[in-house]
C-alpha cells in the first residue's frame, strides 16, 4: 500500500477503505508518513468529505493509535459529558457531582484549555490541592466508590488526533465535518465510558455558528458513538450571549456552587438539567427527561448533589471548606464597574469578545506556555433581553491588573450592546439529537 494511491483516491472523490484509513493513521502517528503527504490527505477530504463508515473507521483508527482505558471494573454504566466548548461554560463543574449524587457513575477526562479562560481541570484547581493526576486505579477506585472522578487527558489517549490535528491547524483543514467529529469523539471513546451526553454549542462563541451546521456536527457525532457501540446522545445549546454570568476560573466554579446551593442563573440550570437528564436516561437509572429532570432538582433541593461536590473535591485533594465558604477562593485585587451609557435593552452580548477580553485579563491561555490567574474574569450583571437604563451597571471586571482592567471596562461597552427595542428572544435549547 502507498500513500500516493491513497491521497490520489480521495483526490478523485473516491471512498477509502477501513484498511487504507488505518495505514494512513498509524503510518502518520509513527513518523513513517510525512507532513507534506498527509497534509494532501488531508485537504483531499476537506473538499471530498467521508461518509459516516469512512469517518467512524478514521475515529477507531485514531482510538487505536494509543491507550484505552479500560473501565470495565467500575460498576454500573459510565455515562461522561463532552461540550464543543463555549464562553462561561462551567457546566461539568455542577453536572458531574449532581448525576454522581443519582447513584450514576460519572468518570470523566478534561483537558486543560486554550483560549479564553481554562478547561474544567483548570477551573477546578481554584480548589486548594485538588489534583487531577489520577492513576487508573485511582480513577476506578474513585468513581466505584464516589460515583465520580475526573482526571486529565494523558497524551497516550488518541495520539494520532492530537498530531493530525495540529496539522489541521497550520493546514486551514480545522473546519469539515468528519474531521472535528472524529477529534472529538476518539478521545471521548478512549476515554472508555459506556454512554456520552454531547453538548454541541452554537451561535457567536461557539464553533458552530448556524444551527444546522451544529445540528450537522451532532448528526455526525452521534452516528459515529453508536456505530461503535457507545450509547450517544447530542443536546445543542445557545451560546449566543455567555452561559450564566460568571467568565473566568474562580468566578465560574462559585457560579457552579451557587447552583447546587439552589441559586444559580436560570439558562445554566435549564442546560445542566437537561444534560442530566439525558445521562440519567442513559445509564438506565430513568427512563423520561421529565423522571430524570424532577430526580435532579429534588437532589439539589435535599442537599445531596452540594455534599457530593465536596465528596468529590476532597477525594481528589482538594479543600471542600471552600464549598461553604467561597470567600476562600482566589480573589482579585481589583473589580470594576462596567456602567450602560444609554436606555433600552440588551440585545447582543458578542460572547467570543467577552471571552477574549478575559483571556486578555489573564482568564486563559493564548498560549500553550501562559499562565492563568485563576482570580480573574467578567461577571455580568445584565443578559440579553434584559432592559436598562443610563448608569446601570452591566457588568463587573475582575483584575489584578489597574490598566488591564480599564481596557476591559472599555471593551465590554463596545461588546454588550444596547439598542432602544428589545430583541427577539433565541432558544437555549435548539434540538436533542439520538
Amino acid at each position: 500500500m502507498r500513500m500516493y494511491d491513497i491521497i490520489l483516491k480521495k483526490r478523485k472523490g473516491l471512498e477509502l477503505t477501513k484498511d487504507e484509513i488505518e495505514f494512513f493513521v498509524q503510518g502518520y502517528t509513527n513518523k513513517e508518513i510525512p507532513d507534506y503527504q498527509a497534509s494532501a490527505l488531508l485537504m483531499a477530504i476537506f473538499f471530498n468529505k467521508m461518509n459516516k463508515r469512512e469517518t467512524a473507521d478514521l475515529t477507531m483508527a485514531m482510538v487505536n493509535s494509543g491507550d484505552k482505558l479500560d473501565l470495565s471494573n467500575i460498576k454500573g454504566i459510565k455515562v461522561d459529558k463532552h461540550s464543543t466548548g463555549g464562553v462561561g461554560d462551567k457546566t461539568s463543574i455542577c453536572l458531574a457531582p449532581l448525576v454522581a449524587s443519582c447513584d450514576v457513575p460519572v468518570a470523566k477526562m478534561s483537558g486543560r484549555g486554550l483560549g479564553h479562560t481554562g478547561g474544567t481541570i483548570d477551573k477546578l484547581e481554584a480548589f486548594k490541592g485538588f489534583s487531577v493526576e489520577l492513576d487508573q486505579q485511582q480513577f476506578i477506585d474513585n468513581v466505584n466508590n464516589f460515583n465520580i472522578a475526573l482526571a486529565a487527558q494523558t497524551g497516550h489517549l488518541a495520539p494520532a488526533d492530537k498530531k493530525i490535528y495540529a496539522l489541521r491547524d497550520v493546514t486551514a483543514t480545522v473546519d469539515n465535518m468528519s474531521l472535528i467529529a472524529s477529534s472529538i469523539m476518539s478521545k471521548k471513546i478512549a476515554s472508555g465510558s459506556d454512554a456520552i451526553v454531547l453538548d454541541v454549542k452554537v451561535g457567536d462563541g461557539a464553533f458552530m455558528k448556524t444551527p444546522d451546521d451544529a445540528k450537522e456536527l451532532a448528526r455526525e457525532m452521534v452516528d459515529i458513538g453508536n456505530n461503535v457501540g457507545r450509547k450517544t446522545i447530542a443536546i445543542i445549546s445557545d451560546m449566543d450571549q455567555p452561559l450564566g454570568f460568571a467568565i473566568g476560573n474562580a468566578l465560574e466554579v462559585i457560579e457552579a456552587i451557587d447552583l447546587l446551593k439552589g441559586n444559580g442563573p436560570s439558562d445554566l440550570l435549564d442546560l445542566t438539567l437537561t444534560l442530566g437528564s439525558n445521562m440519567l436516561i442513559l445509564s438506565g437509572k430513568v427512563n423520561t427527561i421529565e423522571e430524570g429532570r424532577a430526580l435532579l432538582m429534588e437532589n439539589i433541593e435535599n442537599g445531596r448533589a452540594l455534599k457530593k461536590l465536596k465528596e468529590f473535591v476532597k477525594a481528589q485533594g482538594g479543600d471542600e471548606s471552600y464549598v461553604d465558604d467561597i470567600s476562600k477562593f482566589p480573589k482579585a485585587k481589583y473589580v470594576i464597574e462596567v456602567k450602560s451609557e444609554k436606555d433600552g435593552y440588551v440585545n447582543k452580548i458578542h460572547a467570543e469578545k467577552l471571552g477574549i477580553i478575559a483571556m486578555n485579563l489573564g482568564a486563559g491561555r493564548a498560549t500553550k506556555e501562559s499562565k492563568i490567574d485563576l482570580a480573574v474574569g467578567i461577571k455580568l450583571n445584565k443578559k440579553r433581553g434584559d432592559e436598562v437604563t443610563k448608569g446601570d451597571i452591566i457588568a463587573y471586571v475582575y483584575s489584578n491588573d489597574l490598566d488591564k482592567g480599564e481596557t476591559a471596562r472599555k471593551d465590554l461597552i463596545e461588546n454588550i450592546v444596547i439598542e432602544e427595542s428589545k430583541c427577539e428572544d433565541l432558544p437555549l435549547i435548539y434540538d436533542i439529537v439520538k
